[in-house]
């Protein structure tokens, strides 16, 4: 830890200034054995989740529908973050456990490699942004998700016509395209970026480099993440309030059918077109998903957004 406290001093010396450290009460012995043994769980769960998901969407035909096609996608991005991200968070977190010298990636010392204007690869220049990618694509297919079962909800007739399974395809394959080359944005528009492992997130993060104690002129950049993430939650919540009071709307209905309060007549015309009880259950189910993953991660959003 002193060594790398002494590398950022030196770093900072060259012009290149650096977020403050971690205290010893987040980077300390237990507490990075508690991490460790987190993250070690996180990912045995997140694997084994998706795998399921996986094998159940191969072995069962009636599953491969446009919002079968989504949730595969959806798992694989979060298998990608238990196969690479987290492992590779407990293989960073053990090594600065046992040895005194912090990895080339730790925080400080990829800056301070930096001082000769080259960018050297290390580990962190592929885990962050696959980190990001997969981020940017679970929201994304989240809302993909959102918006195929709206459609079924407020067009029950047209579902089929609308949603087909091509172009679901080509929305995912536009989803990890697009999220991916977000991700890898700052590295490729400015060279006033580097990637490095932050000891406080543990996990690699995008880290501007300063010149003196100010921000390069290009560092509104990285608020490309935000933007993106905001944006689409946003979208996401929207079209998920469209969709309960649709759902809400069309339950007073079959209530006050079963009380016979409407006549046949006049049920018919005021709601023509139900949805299915088995649309109706599915949009319920992701909008209590979307609810808890905004609820979990506006927190850290709003954070990232503030530094």
């Amino acid at each position: 830890m002193e060594t790398a406290n002494q590398t950022a001093s030196e770093s900072q010396d060259a012009g290149q200034t650096l977020a403050p450290l971690c205290t010893a009460r987040c980077c300390g012995l237990l507490n990075r054995t508690l991490a460790v043994m987190f993250m070690v769980s996180l990912a045995f769960a997140i694997v084994v989740g998706n795998v399921v998901t996986l094998i159940v969407f191969m072995q069962t035909r009636h599953s491969r529908t446009p919002q079968g096609y989504l949730k595969v996608s959806l798992a694989f991005a979060d298998m990608m973050v238990g196969v690479l991200v987290v492992p590779f968070s407990v293989y960073t977190e053990i090594s600065l456990m046992v040895t005194d010298t912090p990895p080339l990636w730790y925080q400080g010392i990829s800056t301070a490699s930096l001082e000769g204007g080259s960018r050297p690869w290390q580990p962190c220049m592929l885990i962050g942004p696959v980190f990001a990618g997969c981020t940017f694509v679970s929201i994304s297919t989240i809302f993909l998700m959102t918006v195929e079962r709206s459609v079924a909800i407020l067009r029950p007739l047209h579902k089929d016509t609308l949603v087909t399974r091509h172009r679901t395809l080509f929305l995912i394959l536009l989803s990890w395209t697009g999220s991916f080359l977000l991700a890898m944005a700052p590295l490729m528009l400015s060279n006033s970026f580097t990637l490095e492992y932050n000891e406080c997130s543990r996990m690699c993060n995008y880290a501007p480099l300063l010149i003196g104690h100010q921000l390069p002129p290009d560092a509104n950049i990285l608020l490309l993440f935000p933007a993106f993430d905001f944006s689409l939650l946003g979208g996401t919540l929207a079209v998920n309030i469209l969709s309960f009071t649709s759902i809400r709307r069309y339950s007073r209905k079959r209530k006050l059918l079963s009380e016979g309060s409407l006549g046949t007549d006049a049920g018919a015309g005021g709601c023509p077109y139900r949805p299915s009880f088995s649309d109706i259950k599915a949009a319920k189910t992701i909008g209590i998903l979307t609810f808890a993953f905004t609820a979990s991660f506006s927190p850290i959003a709003v954070f990232v957004l503030g530094t």
